[in-house]
């Protein structure tokens, strides 16, 4: 890492940092796409199935790494700052923590999924699948959060490398998995979704295990002496992990929530086929919604940089090419995923009116692109400011108070049925985009006046 002076350097550092950790989350999206895929080859009941268990899965899981994701900001204000001595004792408490809250997650999960899944009234063979799905999941969750921590030490340096090579070896041996799993091939049993669970909790482990091998093979990462020597856990250094991560983690809850949550609803008020179709149009819009979310994670490495070394203006610099890049993009991606929109429907499912159902979906998918790009990003450059309280409330009130509420009534009550939850996912993220838009707006002004000037506006 290092200061970019001009505009093209900026392009230049920033594109460097970019462009790995969008194969690196395309490739870890590409997991659970594979899931969905392989698992709609063998019946529309294991693609809910696997469907309903992601939507439980994804918003808990994603939200509470979202605390773990304070290791960026955290360590790339320290590098920025020149105080590297940090960064080793940083690492040592959040890995603890990663554990700990594994463990947590793990032992309320065993209790509460079948509960949860017995409420949402679906059919007896569906609940089973997602119930088992679940399970099989809960073997990775340790390594999940514990590489997660690995990863974000080695991307707030700049390394993010590490983490494509990493998820590059990961993703064909996971889709190799699935393959075993799911269909029953090579002497394995035929799992179907459920075996989904089963290969992508193997694949966790198998991520962790390279990257702690990584800390000992590459030099960069050999002088912090991770594994070798550990700091005493220090409940000072937990905290400040959980005053970053907490509001960054129910931010990410939220937002992610509101998609699970459309799943669940949709998947319980409709048929089957619906259901279906719903959630191949919310994965394949969420596979493109990886880049703007690489984008958004770019910016917190290099505003977050920029901020620790006191450079102030490369980081406005930065956030209005990482916002304006990442809403163009996806603008492009939006006219022509309206053009492939079948095509795409019917790589998931043999079934005429589960495909016909998703092209449908697909076009409201269209619409909430370029939103939620602009929601992503613009967050992003907050956190890259350790700004993280105000924009959780922004991200609950928009989508929880707003959003979700918008979507059920359409839903309900309008013509619209299964799409009106659409509408409502686009007036949230709409909604959150201007509220983080403000924001920076207002922490920017703050900061004109030094260090003080952010502590003010926060």
């Amino acid at each position: 890492m290092f200061h970019a002076e001009s505009w093209g350097a900026k392009v230049k550092l920033f594109m460097h940092i970019l462009w790995p950790i969008m194969v690196t989350q395309v490739g870890l999206y590409a997991m659970n796409l594979a899931d969905t895929i392989m698992s709609g080859r063998v019946s529309s009941e294991d693609l809910v199935g696997v469907s309903m268990g992601s939507g439980i899965w994804m918003p808990i899981i994603t939200g509470i790494n979202g605390i773990l994701l304070a290791v960026t900001p955290i360590v790339s204000q320290l590098m920025g700052s020149g105080q590297r001595e940090g960064i080793a004792r940083a690492i040592s408490q959040a890995l603890y923590v990663s554990v700990l809250i594994a463990l947590v997650v793990a032992g309320i999960g065993a209790v509460a999924f079948l509960p949860l899944l017995e409420y949402m009234g679906l059919t007896p063979k569906v609940e089973y699948i997602a119930h088992q799905y679940l399970l099989a999941l809960l073997i990775g969750i340790i390594p999940l959060f514990a590489s997660n921590v690995l990863r974000y030490f080695f991307d707030a340096q700049g390394f993010t490398r590490i983490s494509m090579y990493i998820t590059l070896l990961a993703v064909p041996f996971n889709v190799l998995l699935n393959y075993c799993l799911i269909f029953g091939k090579l002497g394995f049993p035929a799992l179907g979704g459920i075996g989904a669970g089963y290969a992508t909790a193997v694949t966790y482990w198998l991520v962790l295990l390279v990257s702690i091998a990584t800390t000992f093979k590459v030099e960069a990462m050999r002088s912090y002496r991770l594994f070798r020597e550990w700091a005493v856990p220090s409940w000072k250094a937990w905290k400040e992990l959980f005053v970053i991560g907490i509001p960054i983690g129910l931010s990410i809850f939220f937002e992610v929530g509101i998609f699970s949550v459309v799943t669940l609803m949709v998947g319980s008020m409709f048929a089957t086929e619906v259901a279906a179709g719903h959630q191949i149009a919310l994965s394949f819009s969420s596979l493109i919604f990886m880049i703007p979310l690489s984008i958004s994670m770019a910016l917190t490495i290099v505003v977050g940089y920029s901020v620790g070394g006191e450079r102030l203006q490369h980081a406005r610099q930065y956030a209005r090419l990482g916002v304006g890049g990442g809403v163009g993009f996806m603008a492009l991606c939006a006219v022509v995923l309206y053009y492939v929109r079948v095509p795409i429907a019917e790589l998931y499912t043999q079934e005429p009116e589960v495909a016909a159902l998703a092209a449908q979906f697909l076009i409201f998918a269209i619409f909430y692109q370029i939103s939620d790009a602009a929601q992503a990003s613009l967050l992003g450059v907050l956190r890259g400011y350790k700004d993280v309280r105000l924009p959780f409330v922004i991200a609950f009130v928009s989508y929880w108070i707003i959003g979700i509420p918008a979507g059920y009534l359409l839903s309900a009550f309008t013509e619209l049925r299964a799409f009106g939850f659409w509408v409502g996912i686009i007036i949230g993220l709409t909604c959150a985009a201007a509220g983080f838009f403000l924001r920076l707006l207002k922490v920017q002004r703050g900061l004109k006046g030094g260090a003080q000037g952010l502590a003010e506006a926060k």
